[in-house]
């Protein structure tokens, strides 16, 4: 008689999330900051080279300063979003590829 085998699903529960707003829209962008947050996503890091310099180039009123999250992208990074909040007036999360 052969040998029973369980298998498990992989596939597992999503966990529940808790939805949240999207920020207020700023009126425009003369004069503000704006942080362009790398998640060390594949080459997000040359993404936002790339942006920072159209900002430049396009709106050059506009002050961008690129930051690294810490940790992978799929991780939280509180202290980031903390600095973030207290200095910026937005913020970017860009993704590579």
């Amino acid at each position: 008689m052969p040998e029973k085998v369980t298998a498990l699903n992989p596939l597992g529960y999503p966990p529940k999330i808790n939805l949240k707003k999207m920020a207020p829209r700023l009126e425009g962008l003369d004069g503000k900051t704006i942080y362009l947050i790398d998640p060390q996503f594949d080459d997000s890091d040359l993404f936002l080279d790339q942006l920072q310099k159209v900002f430049a180039q396009r709106l050059p009123n506009v002050k961008t300063k690129i930051v690294k999250k810490t940790g992978v992208y799929s991780q939280d990074d509180p202290k980031t979003w903390e600095m973030v909040q207290a200095e910026a007036d937005a913020a970017i999360i860009g993704v590579g590829h």
